[in-house]
């Protein structure tokens, strides 16, 4: 496995291998202190200067994994950091819970077809690499099909009511296209 994605992620990663189940950060004496925990028994594992760029660098994965959970990966397995702010002598101090995600079950069917998933698939991926949607023009090139063909695929998913919401949606109009009929791809 490589070098975790962001220093949050590689403490939880250094408690898990200690046998923790969560960590504790908190401000003292001009440190954040990280502290591993295991029912009652909690036990220091990092210290660093809060005006340090480490300690504001912990603290903004903080923050923003307290408004979103994170997933990652220790020694093969998935994991899902979750936080919570709470209040400790008038500053705020984190605790994470990390705990393994649940695994996929084989026997449910995807909501989706094999060629929906390819289209799925690929404008995650292009949108991950170009750091926008792609375009209907970029998925007709790719899969050498036609328009129709897409506003078919994409219809029964963007009607379709669920608890989360359509898979796809149509994004308003991007410039970055250069064409006022280009329409861009968003997936949920």
């Amino acid at each position: 496995m490589g070098r975790p994605a962001t220093l949050l992620e590689g403490l939880c990663g250094h408690a898990l291998t200690l046998g923790a189940e969560s960590i504790e950060v908190e401000y003292k004496d001009g440190r954040e202190w990280v502290f591993a925990r295991q029912g009652a028994l909690g036990f220091g594992i990092a210290s660093y200067p809060s005006s340090g760029a480490d300690a504001k660098e912990l603290r903004g994965d903080l923050y923003a994994a307290a408004k979103r959970r994170v997933r990652t990966v220790v020694h093969g397995q998935v994991f899902i950091l979750k936080v919570r702010v709470f209040d400790s002598f008038g500053d705020d101090a984190f605790e994470v819970t990390m705990n393994p995600a649940p695994k996929l079950d084989p026997s449910t069917k995807p909501s989706f077809t094999a060629k929906q998933g390819q289209y799925l698939a690929f404008i995650h991926y292009y949108t991950k690499i170009h750091r926008q949607a792609p375009a209907e023009s970029d998925l007709e090139r790719y899969f050498q099909v036609s328009a129709h063909r897409f506003t078919e695929w994409s219809r029964p998913w963007s009607a379709t009511a669920s608890s989360k919401g359509p898979l796809i949606r149509r994004a308003p109009f991007a410039s970055s296209c250069g064409r006022s009929t280009c329409r861009h791809w968003n997936s949920s």
